[in-house]
């Protein structure tokens, strides 16, 4: 399948990192009282910086200039200890011998520490591309069509990978396929066409070989 490029976000999609990266508010944040899943869902897929405004609205604070940095530093602590990758994600990418790279919101320190950690790294080697490296955060488009001119492929030969509705929002806005990862048990409301919706990572290798087929089929 090297007529396409399987283009990954990361967070909540190659790694079960989303639930952490949301506790580390609940522990640097003592007045705020949301369940860790109601946090999960709410941030799924956001930029940092508007998280920050949403919590400072939330909870009529100004917080301090160096919350960020405390707030990446607990995370990468949250990530040495207890981050893994989901479920199914190293039996697939085992079997998936397309090009393939990663497009995340998190700068590349996080990526590299993800992917370190999880057991992933070998699989995308230098093919990392981050929105803080581009200037440029989903929904917006520009990450994904950076990274696949970078790759070296058309839009319209790219599969996203993704696991939140901005995220699909920009894929779609890139000219590109994406296929939408809704673990099972994650309660899903999107509704927008031109996405493909799954549930397990072993269904992974049989869509990207149906999209291949399709894009050999229309060149």
């Amino acid at each position: 399948m090297n007529n396409i490029c399987v283009i990954f976000d990361l967070d909540g999609t190659l790694v079960d990192s989303e639930g952490l990266c949301n506790q580390a508010f609940l522990d640097l944040l003592p007045q705020l009282h949301d369940p860790l899943e109601t946090l999960t869902e709410r941030y799924r897929g956001q930029k940092l910086s508007s998280i920050l405004i949403d919590l400072e609205n939330r909870l009529g604070l100004n917080l301090q200039d160096s919350f960020e940095q405390h707030y990446r530093q607990r995370v990468t602590e949250l990530f040495a200890h207890d981050l893994k990758p989901m479920p199914g994600v190293l039996e697939m990418l085992a079997t998936l011998n397309s090009p393939k790279c990663i497009a995340s919101s998190g700068p590349l320190p996080k990526i590299r520490q993800a992917l370190e950690v999880s057991g992933l790294a070998a699989y995308f080697g230098d093919n990392l591309f981050s929105s803080y490296e581009i200037g440029s955060w989903k929904p917006d488009p520009g990450l994904f069509q950076y990274a696949a001119h970078a790759m070296g492929f058309m839009p319209s030969q790219c599969a996203v990978i993704e696991d939140s509705e901005v995220g699909v929002e920009a894929a779609i806005a890139a000219g590109m396929t994406p296929l939408y990862y809704a673990q099972t048990g994650v309660t899903n409301s999107y509704q927008t066409a031109g996405y493909v919706l799954f549930d397990d990572m072993s269904q992974l290798p049989q869509l990207l070989e149906q999209f291949a087929n399709i894009t050999q089929f229309n060149r």
